[in-house]
């Protein structure tokens, strides 16, 4: 049985992956960029100079872990399937798939950095069969906070149409923001939510949702005036957490309302947060979230892409 490929360059990480079809199981190499302290997130020509110095080091840290013979590669190419989605530094991640299909004579295939984020969450949860399905999906990261009807595509896998999204601040934007004004170090996440477990209290919000839109960017002012006040930075913690959580659930709620009641997939680095993953299976006990290696940015979806185009079954 053949193995698959994937490279995925999003703004934040260096991600290569095998698709073992035979073992029905990923290997990956994945590495943060770096990023200097107290800066929220790097610039373009920064990322694509640190992608083009690490994208060797993953892909031969991958095959000295993995002896595979891909039969196809697949590449993230722009962040959303949807005209004018460009970044430029998913190209890092293009060049190389092209590059290596044109020396070993492999088809190369093309997808988007959303579609992998779906397509990870669906193999970590034991959940693929569902690409077969409707079902709604949330992509919520630095740079998203998407609430997507999904529904089976020959052409893409997975065709996506955004019924929800955040209006102005994402999800991960927030989480960072409050994260460095609490003094923590950029990405936040894990930091964020270690801090609000000790929290000596949860907050119950009231989310602003306009048509099932969300509004976050009146977290960093509360949380901006809850330090001001002297409140611990636990129970700050806590609040930046819960008002996302809550806003996560009203979206949900909306989206389940007016499309019916379809399976549930919450996908991107914000959702591996366990307070939030747990607040949400509280109330939807079968969604299905990807465990943390695969909610972060990675490059498992995409050979997976790769695999499905090539052969059409996982």
């Amino acid at each position: 049985m053949p193995d698959f490929l994937g490279i995925d360059t999003s703004n934040y990480t260096t991600s290569a992956a095998i698709y073992v079809s035979e073992e029905k199981r990923v290997y990956q190499a994945k590495k943060l960029l770096p990023v200097k302290e107290g800066e929220l997130g790097l610039r373009q020509s920064d990322a694509v100079f640190h992608h083009t110095k690490q994208l060797p080091d993953m892909i031969e840290e991958l095959f000295s872990d993995c002896n595979a013979f891909p039969a196809a590669v697949s590449a993230s190419v722009r962040p959303r399937n949807i005209s004018g989605s460009y970044m430029p530094c998913f190209l890092c991640g293009e060049g190389f798939a092209r590059s290596y299909s044109a020396i070993s004579g492999i088809p190369m295939y093309s997808t988007s950095h959303q579609v992998g984020h779906i397509l990870a969450a669906l193999y970590s949860a034991r959940k693929l069969e569902l690409r077969k399905e409707r079902f709604i999906a949330f992509h919520v990261s630095g740079g998203t906070t998407d609430c997507l009807l999904c529904e089976p595509d020959n052409e893409n896998i997975i065709n996506i149409s955004e019924i929800g999204t955040s209006l102005d601040l994402k999800a991960g934007q927030a989480v960072d923001r409050v994260g460095l004004m609490l003094g923590l170090k950029f990405p936040c996440g894990a930091e964020l939510e270690k801090l609000a477990h000790n929290a000596a209290k949860h907050y119950k919000v009231k989310p602003v949702i306009k048509d099932g839109n969300c509004c976050l960017s009146g977290i960093e002012n509360k949380c901006r005036s809850m330090l001001d006040s002297g409140l611990s930075k636990e129970d700050i913690a806590a609040f930046c957490l819960d008002y996302i959580t809550d806003s996560l659930i009203k979206m949900t709620e909306a989206a389940l309302e007016k499309h019916g009641d379809l399976p549930l997939v919450f996908a991107g680095g914000v959702m591996s947060d366990k307070i939030i993953r747990d607040k949400i299976t509280s109330i939807w006990n079968d969604a299905s979230f990807a465990e943390p290696q695969f909610s972060c940015d990675n490059a498992a979806g995409v050979a997976i892409y790769g695999c499905l185009k090539a052969t059409g079954e996982v």
